[in-house]
């Protein structure tokens, strides 16, 4: 059997297989989300699939990743960061605290990359920065998953099948327990969404040429390839910072809450905001120069 495909089989199984098993840790420890003015779902969820996520990915690294350029410390700054989350899925924790830590985590893969101290900065506040955000997208059953999964496919067409395709199977495999029909059974938790978030922008920025470009021109390309969740982030702070509060405190003012009160479906969301997200990585595909005929 062809390598990828045995990995893309592996993948998905572990996820399709092992979420169950975090579903049951979950009600044991009562990490569990209940409905609230800003959520959508109506019963007590069981939460905490991102533990899933993290050990398909270590098992993936270990196993078949370990040689692809930065993909250690890629795993050694995605346990950093679930870990943190998986905390804050149990108890809350400063938000302030866990920024540190994920720019700790950043820093860990952004070091070992050749380029100059500028371009290192920007990326270390991109990925700590597509960390957060796929977390504060995160209010949508199988949005999180299905973006990531988005991100996943179109990079393995332009970046090479791995390890961008163990990724999107091993999301595949997770969301069907969290995809909305006829129910989710489990959401991602912060560990979960958080780690997403690291993932898909670590592999981005050790993958792509984008340490290569200059700092002035990379920052319009990294806001493109961090997609629809790094926009909705800009747009939520803003807003928050306009109505004179902190850009911490959640809302009802996100682009997925906002098609849902103009009645649109949950699919029909994903599917919207999974073609508007594609839609910016391939602008900032173009940028890089990854195009036939485009120049970076």
């Amino acid at each position: 059997m062809n390598r990828m495909a045995l990995q893309f089989l592996a993948m998905f199984g572990w996820g399709a297989l092992v979420t169950p098993l975090s579903i049951s840790l979950a009600r044991r420890f009562r990490l569990l989300d209940t409905p609230g003015t800003r959520k959508i779902h109506s019963g007590v969820i069981p939460r905490g699939a991102g533990i899933v996520l993290w050990l398909g990915y270590l098992l993936w690294v270990l196993l078949m990743g370990w040689p692809l350029a930065g993909t250690r410390m890629i795993a050694i700054g995605s346990t950093l960061v679930f870990l943190v989350g998986y905390v804050d899925d149990m108890k809350p924790t400063s938000p302030f605290a866990r920024l540190s830590f994920h720019l700790v985590a950043a820093l860990a893969v952004v070091v070992p990359l050749h380029s100059s101290p500028l371009a290192k900065a920007f990326l270390v506040l991109w990925i700590a920065g597509c960390t957060n955000a796929y977390n504060l997208i995160d209010g949508m059953d199988g949005l999180c998953l299905s973006l990531a999964i988005a991100t996943a496919g179109i990079l393995s067409f332009f970046a090479g099948l791995s390890p961008w395709l163990p990724l999107a199977a091993l999301c595949s495999g997770v969301l069907l327990w969290n995809f909305p029909f006829p129910r989710a059974r489990t959401f991602l938790g912060d560990g979960g969404s958080t780690l997403l978030g690291f993932l898909c922008a670590s592999q981005m920025a050790t993958g792509l040429p984008v340490a290569d470009v200059d700092p002035m021109r990379m920052l319009p390309i990294l806001a493109l390839l961090g997609g629809i969740p790094v926009l909705d982030t800009l747009v939520a702070v803003c807003r928050r910072l306009a109505g004179g509060r902190s850009p911490f405190l959640p809302d009802r003012g996100h682009l997925h809450h906002r098609l849902l009160d103009r009645s649109f479906s949950v699919p029909a969301i994903i599917v919207t905001m999974g073609a508007m997200h594609l839609a910016l990585l391939l602008a900032g595909l173009g940028l890089l120069g990854l195009f036939p005929g485009s120049h970076p």
